[in-house]
C-alpha cells in the first residue's frame, strides 16, 4: 500500500522537474519571464532602442539633443525619463500607447554585503560605465551594501543574465543604463542631475500584464522596477515573490516596489514555457 502511494508523487515529482528543465532550454536570444503567476519564454527577434528626442539632452551637457552630435553616438537608456512617443512612432505617452515589460531589479543585498570587490566588474561594459571596485563603493555609499542587482554572484536568482551569459549582460539588451534621473528624484543626488550615472545593466527579472502572456513579437516599454524586499523577489519556479502585476501592486502599496519609466524599449514575443511552436515562430 505504501509503495503504490510513493510511486505515483515520484512519478510526478520526476514529471514537473523534467517539464521545469525543458522549460529553461533556452536559446540564445530567448530568456524567461513570468506573467499571472506563470513561466514565460519571450523569444528576442531584434535589437534594442532607447528613444532619444530632438528636444531632449540626456547627456546633460545643456545642448539639446538635434545640435548635439555626439549624444546621438551611444544609446543613452535612461531610468526615470518618458518619451512622448514609441519605435513604431506611435506619438503620445508610451504608458498607453506601448505595452509594459516590468523589469525586476533585486536593489536589497542578502548578505549586508560591504565588499566593494564583490560588484560586477568591468570585463564586458562600456567605457565610461562605473563597474568594479568602484562600483561597490558607491553602490555601498548610496544604498548601505552592495545589492544584489549588481554583484558579479547575486544570491537569489534572476532571469537576466540568461544562463551563461556575463554579469552586465541579456540577449538584445542594452549593456548599460543611465540611472541620474531616477536616483535624482529618489534624492540620493542632487536635482536635477548635470552628468550620467551609467552602471551595467543590473540582474533582473521580468513580469508582463495577464493580457500580454501570449502575444506575437511586439515593442515594449522597459518599466524598471526596484524591488527594495527580499520577501518580494520571485523563486525560480515563480511559486513566491513578484510574478504577477497582482503582486507588482502589492508590493508597491506596501512600499517595497518603486516603479519608474525609462526611454528603453525592447522587441519580443511572449509565451508559456513549454509552448515551444510558437516561440520558435515569433
Amino acid at each position: 500500500m505504501k509503495l503504490s502511494v510513493i510511486r505515483p508523487a515520484v512519478f510526478v515529482a520526476v514529471a514537473l522537474i523534467a517539464a521545469t528543465a525543458s522549460a529553461q532550454k533556452l536559446a540564445p536570444n530567448q530568456t524567461l519571464g513570468f506573467g499571472d503567476s506563470q513561466l514565460l519564454q519571450f523569444t528576442y527577434t531584434q535589437n534594442f532602442d532607447c528613444i532619444d528626442q530632438p528636444f531632449d539632452d540626456l547627456n546633460f551637457n545643456g545642448i539639446v539633443a538635434a545640435k548635439d552630435p555626439g549624444e546621438m553616438q551611444t544609446p543613452i537608456c535612461q531610468v526615470g525619463t518618458n518619451p512622448s512617443i514609441n519605435p513604431p512612432g506611435q506619438i503620445g505617452n508610451p504608458y498607453i500607447t506601448t505595452e509594459p515589460l516590468y523589469v525586476l531589479v533585486p536593489l536589497f543585498s542578502v548578505n549586508n554585503d560591504q565588499n566593494p570587490n564583490d560588484a560586477i566588474s568591468c570585463d564586458n561594459v562600456v567605457t565610461g560605465t562605473l563597474c568594479g571596485p568602484a562600483l561597490g563603493s558607491e553602490l555601498i555609499s548610496l544604498f548601505g551594501a552592495v545589492p544584489e542587482a549588481y554583484k558579479a554572484t547575486p544570491l537569489v536568482y534572476t532571469q537576466c543574465p540568461e544562463p551563461g551569459s556575463a554579469p552586465g549582460t541579456c540577449t538584445m539588451h542594452a549593456s548599460r543604463l543611465d540611472l541620474a534621473p531616477v536616483l535624482a528624484q529618489l534624492g540620493y543626488i542632487p536635482y536635477p542631475p548635470t552628468a550620467n550615472v551609467f552602471l551595467p545593466t543590473p540582474n533582473h527579472s521580468h513580469v508582463v500584464i495577464n493580457a500580454d502572456i501570449n502575444i506575437k513579437a511586439i515593442w515594449w516599454q522597459v518599466i524598471p522596477v526596484l524591488v527594495t524586499s527580499q520577501s518580494d523577489w520571485p523563486t525560480q519556479d515563480g511559486s513566491s515573490g513578484i510574478t504577477s502585476v497582482k503582486a507588482l501592486l502589492a508590493a508597491k502599496n506596501a512600499g517595497t516596489a518603486i516603479i519608474a519609466p525609462s526611454n528603453f524599449f525592447l522587441f519580443f514575443s511572449s509565451y508559456t514555457a513549454g509552448n515551444h511552436g510558437s516561440m520558435q515562430m515569433n
